[in-house]
Protein backbone atom coordinates (compact mmCIF):
# COMPACT_ATOMS: atom_id res chain seq x y z
CA UNK A 1 0.00 0.00 0.00
CA UNK A 2 1.18 3.09 -1.09
CA UNK A 3 2.35 5.62 2.23
CA UNK A 4 -0.11 8.74 2.59
CA UNK A 5 0.92 9.57 5.92
CA UNK A 6 4.79 10.79 5.56
CA UNK A 7 5.51 10.08 9.11
CA UNK A 8 5.68 7.86 12.13
CA UNK A 9 2.16 7.49 12.14
CA UNK A 10 2.44 5.42 9.07
CA UNK A 11 3.81 2.46 10.87
CA UNK A 12 1.84 2.91 13.95
CA UNK A 13 -1.71 2.67 11.56
CA UNK A 14 -0.28 0.52 9.06
CA UNK A 15 -1.61 -2.83 10.54
CA UNK A 16 -5.17 -1.18 10.60
CA UNK A 17 -4.78 -0.29 7.10
CA UNK A 18 -4.64 -3.69 5.89
CA UNK A 19 -7.65 -5.18 7.74
CA UNK A 20 -10.77 -5.77 6.06
CA UNK A 21 -12.60 -2.87 7.88
CA UNK A 22 -10.76 -0.68 6.35
CA UNK A 23 -10.46 -2.01 3.10
CA UNK A 24 -14.22 -2.19 2.96
CA UNK A 25 -13.97 1.49 4.88
CA UNK A 26 -12.06 2.83 1.72
CA UNK A 27 -14.45 1.14 -0.85
CA UNK A 28 -17.23 3.03 1.05
CA UNK A 29 -15.45 6.48 0.28
CA UNK A 30 -14.25 5.81 -3.06
CA UNK A 31 -17.88 5.63 -4.02
CA UNK A 32 -19.05 8.52 -1.45
CA UNK A 33 -16.48 11.03 -2.83
CA UNK A 34 -17.05 10.01 -6.97
CA UNK A 35 -21.13 10.56 -5.85
CA UNK A 36 -21.28 12.73 -2.85
CA UNK A 37 -20.36 16.38 -1.52
CA UNK A 38 -18.05 15.19 1.31
CA UNK A 39 -15.45 16.77 3.82
CA UNK A 40 -12.95 17.69 4.48
CA UNK A 41 -11.32 17.41 0.85
CA UNK A 42 -9.59 13.96 0.21
CA UNK A 43 -6.20 15.40 0.61
CA UNK A 44 -6.76 15.97 4.00
CA UNK A 45 -8.81 13.33 5.69
CA UNK A 46 -4.96 12.17 7.40
CA UNK A 47 -4.35 15.91 8.25
CA UNK A 48 -4.59 15.63 11.80
CA UNK A 49 -1.61 12.78 11.73
CA UNK A 50 0.16 14.33 8.64
CA UNK A 51 0.49 17.79 10.95
CA UNK A 52 1.32 16.28 14.42
CA UNK A 53 3.55 12.76 14.27
CA UNK A 54 2.97 10.35 16.42
CA UNK A 55 6.00 10.50 18.64
CA UNK A 56 5.53 14.25 18.75
CA UNK A 57 2.18 14.02 20.55
CA UNK A 58 2.02 15.90 23.67
CA UNK A 59 -1.80 16.91 23.77
CA UNK A 60 -5.22 15.27 22.43
CA UNK A 61 -8.44 17.03 22.04
CA UNK A 62 -11.03 14.86 20.65
CA UNK A 63 -13.83 15.37 18.17
CA UNK A 64 -16.50 13.72 16.49
CA UNK A 65 -17.10 14.06 13.22
CA UNK A 66 -15.54 17.28 10.50
CA UNK A 67 -17.87 20.50 9.78
CA UNK A 68 -20.40 19.87 7.25
CA UNK A 69 -20.43 22.58 5.54
CA UNK A 70 -18.78 23.99 2.95
CA UNK A 71 -14.90 25.01 2.85
CA UNK A 72 -14.89 24.18 6.99
CA UNK A 73 -13.40 20.88 7.29
CA UNK A 74 -9.32 20.79 6.76
CA UNK A 75 -9.20 17.12 8.72
CA UNK A 76 -8.30 19.21 12.47
CA UNK A 77 -11.13 18.65 15.20
CA UNK A 78 -12.16 22.00 15.60
CA UNK A 79 -10.34 23.60 13.35
CA UNK A 80 -12.04 25.74 9.65
CA UNK A 81 -10.08 26.54 6.82
CA UNK A 82 -8.84 30.43 6.92
CA UNK A 83 -11.72 32.86 5.56
CA UNK A 84 -14.51 30.89 7.32
CA UNK A 85 -16.61 32.04 9.59
CA UNK A 86 -15.75 31.04 12.99
CA UNK A 87 -17.95 28.35 14.24
CA UNK A 88 -20.20 28.49 17.52
CA UNK A 89 -18.26 25.68 19.47
CA UNK A 90 -15.09 27.35 18.51
CA UNK A 91 -15.91 30.54 19.92
CA UNK A 92 -16.81 28.95 22.83
CA UNK A 93 -13.26 27.52 22.73
CA UNK A 94 -12.14 30.96 22.29
CA UNK A 95 -13.67 32.96 25.07
CA UNK A 96 -12.41 29.80 27.72
CA UNK A 97 -9.32 30.45 26.21
CA UNK A 98 -9.18 34.06 27.19
CA UNK A 99 -10.86 33.03 30.41
CA UNK A 100 -8.60 30.73 31.66
CA UNK A 101 -5.08 32.26 30.41
CA UNK A 102 -5.94 36.12 29.42
CA UNK A 103 -5.22 34.95 25.24
CA UNK A 104 -7.57 37.22 23.05
CA UNK A 105 -9.26 35.39 20.09
CA UNK A 106 -8.30 35.72 16.91
CA UNK A 107 -10.23 36.44 13.57
CA UNK A 108 -9.63 33.14 11.94
CA UNK A 109 -10.54 29.43 13.25
CA UNK A 110 -6.89 27.57 12.26
CA UNK A 111 -5.77 25.43 14.84
CA UNK A 112 -2.85 24.75 12.64
CA UNK A 113 -0.11 26.08 15.30
CA UNK A 114 -1.27 23.68 18.03
CA UNK A 115 -1.34 20.74 15.48
CA UNK A 116 2.59 22.26 14.74
CA UNK A 117 3.11 21.97 18.55
CA UNK A 118 1.92 18.43 19.55
CA UNK A 119 -1.79 18.70 19.82
CA UNK A 120 -3.58 16.00 17.53
CA UNK A 121 -7.01 17.42 16.32
CA UNK A 122 -8.21 14.10 16.14
CA UNK A 123 -12.13 13.63 15.11
CA UNK A 124 -13.42 10.07 16.33
CA UNK A 125 -15.02 9.77 12.18
CA UNK A 126 -12.85 11.91 9.60
CA UNK A 127 -15.23 12.23 7.07
CA UNK A 128 -18.97 13.34 6.49
CA UNK A 129 -21.26 14.29 3.80
CA UNK A 130 -21.96 17.60 3.13
CA UNK A 131 -24.88 18.87 5.37
CA UNK A 132 -25.40 15.72 7.09
CA UNK A 133 -23.93 15.59 10.35
CA UNK A 134 -22.86 12.02 11.37
CA UNK A 135 -23.13 10.40 7.87
CA UNK A 136 -20.35 8.50 8.01
CA UNK A 137 -20.36 7.10 11.36
CA UNK A 138 -20.37 3.18 12.24
CA UNK A 139 -18.54 3.11 8.92
CA UNK A 140 -14.89 2.07 10.52
CA UNK A 141 -13.50 5.04 11.06
CA UNK A 142 -14.43 5.12 15.01
CA UNK A 143 -12.07 1.15 15.05
CA UNK A 144 -9.18 3.45 13.24
CA UNK A 145 -9.44 6.30 15.57
CA UNK A 146 -9.45 4.27 18.68
CA UNK A 147 -6.84 2.18 17.57
CA UNK A 148 -4.64 5.63 17.34
CA UNK A 149 -5.93 6.30 21.08
CA UNK A 150 -5.02 3.48 22.42
CA UNK A 151 -1.54 3.60 20.77
CA UNK A 152 -0.89 6.91 22.21
CA UNK A 153 -2.20 5.74 25.95
CA UNK A 154 0.20 2.98 25.68
CA UNK A 155 3.37 4.99 24.39
CA UNK A 156 6.38 5.44 26.77
CA UNK A 157 5.81 9.05 26.57
CA UNK A 158 2.36 10.01 28.84
CA UNK A 159 -0.03 12.10 27.06
CA UNK A 160 -2.60 14.95 28.20
CA UNK A 161 -5.74 13.82 26.50
CA UNK A 162 -8.75 16.61 26.63
CA UNK A 163 -11.95 15.01 26.16
CA UNK A 164 -15.58 17.68 25.70
CA UNK A 165 -18.65 16.28 25.66
CA UNK A 166 -20.38 12.56 25.89
CA UNK A 167 -18.89 11.27 23.02
CA UNK A 168 -15.22 12.20 24.13
CA UNK A 169 -15.54 11.25 27.38
CA UNK A 170 -16.89 7.78 26.60
CA UNK A 171 -13.04 7.21 25.00
CA UNK A 172 -11.78 6.95 28.41
CA UNK A 173 -12.11 3.38 28.25
CA UNK A 174 -9.44 3.44 26.03
CA UNK A 175 -7.03 5.00 27.74
CA UNK A 176 -4.36 4.20 30.32
CA UNK A 177 -5.48 6.57 33.17
CA UNK A 178 -2.98 5.60 35.17
CA UNK A 179 0.16 6.97 33.20
CA UNK A 180 -1.82 9.62 30.88
CA UNK A 181 -3.56 12.96 32.24
CA UNK A 182 -6.96 13.20 31.23
CA UNK A 183 -8.84 16.79 31.51
CA UNK A 184 -13.15 16.23 30.70
CA UNK A 185 -15.82 18.54 30.71
CA UNK A 186 -18.87 19.33 28.90
CA UNK A 187 -18.78 20.11 25.01
CA UNK A 188 -18.12 23.94 24.07
CA UNK A 189 -20.93 23.99 21.83
CA UNK A 190 -23.72 26.31 22.23
CA UNK A 191 -26.02 23.75 24.20
CA UNK A 192 -24.00 22.74 26.80
CA UNK A 193 -21.13 24.95 27.37
CA UNK A 194 -22.90 26.44 29.81
CA UNK A 195 -22.66 23.25 31.63
CA UNK A 196 -19.18 22.74 32.82
CA UNK A 197 -17.46 24.10 29.88
CA UNK A 198 -16.83 27.32 31.00
CA UNK A 199 -14.45 27.55 33.48
CA UNK A 200 -13.06 24.46 33.28
CA UNK A 201 -9.66 26.00 32.15
CA UNK A 202 -8.34 23.02 29.93
CA UNK A 203 -5.24 24.90 28.64
CA UNK A 204 -3.85 26.04 31.79
CA UNK A 205 -4.65 22.47 33.69
CA UNK A 206 -3.32 20.94 30.41
CA UNK A 207 0.10 23.01 30.25
CA UNK A 208 0.74 22.51 33.94
CA UNK A 209 0.44 18.88 33.36
CA UNK A 210 3.14 19.10 30.81
CA UNK A 211 5.51 21.12 32.61
CA UNK A 212 5.15 18.67 35.68
CA UNK A 213 5.79 15.91 32.47
CA UNK A 214 9.22 18.05 32.06
CA UNK A 215 7.57 19.38 28.16
CA UNK A 216 7.27 22.50 27.22
CA UNK A 217 3.98 23.64 27.60
CA UNK A 218 2.06 24.77 24.50
CA UNK A 219 1.64 28.55 23.14
CA UNK A 220 -1.84 28.60 22.84
CA UNK A 221 -1.92 32.19 21.04
CA UNK A 222 -2.75 31.84 17.50
CA UNK A 223 -1.38 33.93 14.81
CA UNK A 224 -3.26 36.77 14.22
CA UNK A 225 -2.92 36.24 11.05
CA UNK A 226 -2.56 32.99 8.45
CA UNK A 227 -2.93 31.91 4.85
CA UNK A 228 -5.02 30.36 2.87
CA UNK A 229 -3.17 26.97 3.20
CA UNK A 230 -2.79 26.96 7.16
Amino acid sequence: MKRFIDNDWWDVLEPEFEKTYYQQLRKFLISEYQTQYIHPDMDNIFEAFRLTPFNKVKVVILGQDPYHEPHQAQGLSFSVMPGVRIPPSLQNIYKELQSDLGIKPVQHGSLVSWAKQGVLLLNSVLTVRNGQAFSHKGKGWERLTDAAIKKLSAREKPVVFILWGRAARDKIALIDTDKNIVIQSAHPSPLSANRGFFGSKPFSKTNEALVAMGEEPIDWQLPEKVSQSS
